[in-house]
């Protein structure tokens, strides 16, 4: 039997499932450089970012003997909530592998909504095996955060809410979509929702690993002398041949951006939309403000795919920068 792949169909399926289970998050306009831009605000989403669409989508097809046993995942801390959210809806007991240095809020969220957490350390051990050992041991069900077919077809779910929302608005869909990348689920279930539109993944410098996959031909990992990033959601170290392929079938392109561009865009986020964007959440808009996306028209959009931040390091950033940013 030919192995399952994410499908545009799957997509729409899955977001038949959410329907009702997750935020249809807002898109709102902005203004740069004269041309009128769209934004999907997923920093809004249930457990501040996209990823419980996957994870309901992935939840709700368990059977009753597989609820029973119970779920485990690995994650910096927004597949997490999106895991602990839904596993709390469905009546399912979840296990949570996470980074000891993962942002506290993350944290503490995961925890308050139920799930049992195991830290591991990132620059050590491998969240892969200590997730399919615990599996293993419980016989539970392992959840990634995006190398999985139904977790990328539930983040497409965006990209076809997206889609909807700027016909409603200005009767066209996108025709270029910046997404924010770390294993690729959301811009790889993108890219299923839109066939039509541009995909440009964004990643910080350093872990660029799907631009670089692009230029290879194949999926290639992070360099281990890949430098700090304040993008914690996005350090992944190798992204998904499922994910990969889809983009790739898209015909999308990659792009990275600086950890100057990433809290700039912060800043423009919270001044001229009023929102609160973690720094993995806003490095498509970094991109756009750093005049690296190309041609923009009135159908362009960027997602905003989450707002779990560490409320000291917000702070931080936007009191130091905000005064140095023109309007």
């Amino acid at each position: 039997m030919p192995e399952r792949k994410p499908s545009p169909e799957g997509v729409f399926a899955a977001a038949k499932r959410v329907a009702g289970q997750v935020v249809q998050t807002p898109i709102l306009p902005f203004f740069w450089e004269g041309r009128r831009l769209w934004a999907k605000a997923e920093c809004l989403q249930l457990g501040g970012s996209f990823k419980i669409r996957g994870a309901t989508n992935r939840l709700t097809q368990l059977n009753e003997a597989e609820r029973a046993r119970g779920v485990v995942a690995f994650s910096s801390g927004n597949h997490a909530q999106g895991i602990a959210l839904a596993s709390r809806r469905l009546g399912i007991e979840a296990v949570i592998v996470m980074p000891s240095d993962a942002p506290a809020v993350k944290r503490e969220a995961t925890l308050a909504a139920g799930a049992r957490i195991v830290e591991y350390d990132r620059s050590t051990q491998s969240r892969e095996e200590i997730g399919a050992r615990i599996a293993a041991e419980s016989g539970s069900t392992l959840v990634p955060s995006f190398d999985d077919v139904d977790v990328i077809e539930g983040q497409g779910s965006a990209g076809l809410e997206l889609g909807d929302q700027m016909r409603a608005e200005i009767g066209a869909g996108p025709d270029k979509v910046l997404v924010p990348c770390g294993g690729g689920g959301l811009s790889g279930g993108i890219a299923l929702a839109l066939p039509d539109a541009e995909i440009i993944t964004v990643e910080p410098e350093g872990w660029d690993d799907m631009a670089r996959s692009f230029d290879a031909g194949h999926p290639v990992p992070v360099p281990l002398d890949a430098p700090q990033t304040l993008c914690d959601a996005l350090q992944t170290k190798l992204v998904s041949p499922l994910t990969y392929q889809a983009l790739r079938q898209n015909g999308a392109r990659g792009l990275a951006v600086s950890e100057d561009e990433v809290k700039r865009a912060m800043i423009f986020a919270a001044r001229e939309l009023r929102l609160v964007v973690e720094p993995g959440g806003a490095v498509a808009l970094a991109a756009v403000l750093a005049g690296k996306a190309g041609d923009l028209t009135d159908r362009s959009a960027v997602i905003l795919s989450g707002g779990n931040v560490d409320p000291l390091l917000y702070s931080r950033i936007i009191a130091a920068q905000a005064t140095e940013m023109p309007r």
